[in-house]
């Protein structure tokens, strides 16, 4: 069970025994991060497995941030996240609250709203027209040119070959930047010796 806190004033609790670290007497400053070079080429394979709005963007501004560090970068599409790479859907992605239970207006970020108010008509429509009015203002481009910009820099883009089985998909339905079609096993080999990240 979880320590969440005891709620006993300090004199009537029992004294705690030093944790391992205090036992240790480590430091922070006794631990040091591996050196670049020392541990060769980096790599980085995201799995996007999410089509909406909110969830499609993780993946891709972590695989510029990673392309501009210099890392090899590998993202594979699966699942819902395949709207991303499929032309029919790629500029219509969209966000819901329904499901979100931390959903709030940024405006009021202490008032949370009920997800349920989702299912009203039209507001998946006001919501998706809000968050990407908010990337315009931010100046974060759209999930196509994201794409552009990503395989522009030198990534990859992979789409997994169930989820383009299921969708009874052909490469004439792709984003053109996608490299392969590959099953979870090649990814599994495509990926080894690099992180491994699931958006």
């Amino acid at each position: 069970m979880p320590d969440f806190g005891d709620s006993r004033p300090a004199a009537s609790r029992p004294a705690a025994e030093p944790s391992s670290a205090a036992r240790t007497s480590a430091k922070p400053a006794d631990f040091t991060a591996p050196s670049r070079e020392d541990s060769g080429p980096r790599k980085i394979c995201f799995v996007a497995s999410k089509g909406n709005l909110d969830t499609a963007y993780p993946a891709l501004i972590m695989a510029n941030a990673a392309l501009g560090e210099g890392v090899e970068t590998h993202i594979f599409f699966t699942f819902w996240g395949f709207d991303l790479i499929t032309e029919r859907t790629m500029d219509s992605i969209k966000f819901t609250m329904l499901g979100n239970t931390a959903m709030h207006l940024p405006m009021a970020p202490s008032m949370p709203l009920w997800a349920g108010m989702g299912a009203i008509p039209g507001m998946t429509k006001l919501t998706t027209t809000m968050m990407k009015k908010q990337f315009d203002e931010l100046e974060i481009p759209g999930v196509r040119e994201m794409l552009d910009i990503i395989v522009a820099s030198g990534g990859h883009l992979w789409g997994c070959q169930l989820s383009y089985d299921m969708n009874g998909l052909s490469r004439s339905d792709l984003y053109e930047g996608v490299e392969d079609i590959i099953s979870a096993s090649d990814f599994i080999e495509l990926s080894e010796g690099g992180q491994i990240v699931f958006t």
